[in-house]
């Protein structure tokens, strides 16, 4: 059933070397593009990689992580103008998508694919993973997957058969991200109670103690989501909408 699939959900970082058919992949994808879509644009496109050495390329974009050369398949799913604009050319038609909103709309709607394709491929028993080091090194990842302007990665999944079963990963209480009606801002004690079900379980105590910090939050602001790491990558990403034509005015 779908409940049971996204109830007990996992991210799969370890695959067998078991081949994911063209006819499976095909389906998966097929199932994706029905996804909800912005004015039925279809402003995205996904790039498949199966090639050993094209995977070895993209590996350094993604931090040497491990499921990038090991997994059987790679998908980058990307915002993408430049077929629509060139519809829009050959019809007579003037596009201006050439702005921040255009490229927001087609990273939307590259990233409802995405979730899609992930769903489908777990109702299949094939393990996923996103890859979030999409955005930061996405000036490299146009350069080897040769994309044109009006074309930007936005996310990445690996894909394959599961060779490992790990543990459910924490999320916060619903509780702690639904608002009635409108926004109600946290006190204090309402974050105490969002987030201490997350800082009691024994892995967030490792994670403090592993890097010498006092509290969990100060793993992310000081260790994994640092904000100088925030600026840089900021910057390079900025500079990446520009080249690929999404900040003209």
């Amino acid at each position: 059933m779908i409940s049971d699939i996204l109830l007990n959900r996992k991210t799969i970082r370890k695959y067998s070397s078991k081949h994911v058919e063209d006819k499976l992949l095909n389906e998966l994808l097929t199932m994706g593009c029905r996804s909800s879509t912005t004015g039925n644009m279809q402003v995205y496109s996904i790039i498949i990689t199966r090639d050993e050495e094209k995977k070895k390329e993209l590996a350094p974009c993604h931090f040497n992580q491990k499921m990038v050369t090991e997994a059987p398949v790679v998908l980058t799913f990307c915002a993408d103008f430049n077929r629509f604009n060139k519809w829009c050319r050959a019809r007579n038609a003037e596009p201006g998508y050439n702005n921040f909103l255009s490229f927001f709309t087609a990273a939307i709607d590259a990233l409802l694919v995405a979730q899609t394709v992930c769903i489908a491929a777990e109702s299949k028993g094939i393990g996923i993973c996103y890859l979030g080091t999409t955005t930061y090194m996405a000036h490299k990842i146009i350069e080897i997957l040769k994309l044109p302007k009006g074309v930007v990665p936005v996310t990445t999944l690996t894909i394959g058969w599961p060779a490992e079963n790990p543990e459910q990963v924490d999320r916060l209480p619903l509780k702690a991200v639904i608002h009635n009606e409108a926004y109600h801002d946290y006190s204090s004690e309402e974050i105490e109670l969002c987030y201490r079900e997350k800082e009691e379980r024994s892995d967030s105590k490792q994670f403090i103690k592993e890097n010498n910090k006092e509290t969990l939050a100060q793993v992310f602001t000081d260790v994994r989501y640092k904000k100088e790491d925030n600026i840089h990558f900021s910057k390079i990403l900025l500079q990446v909408l520009k080249d690929q034509g999404f900040m003209n005015q």
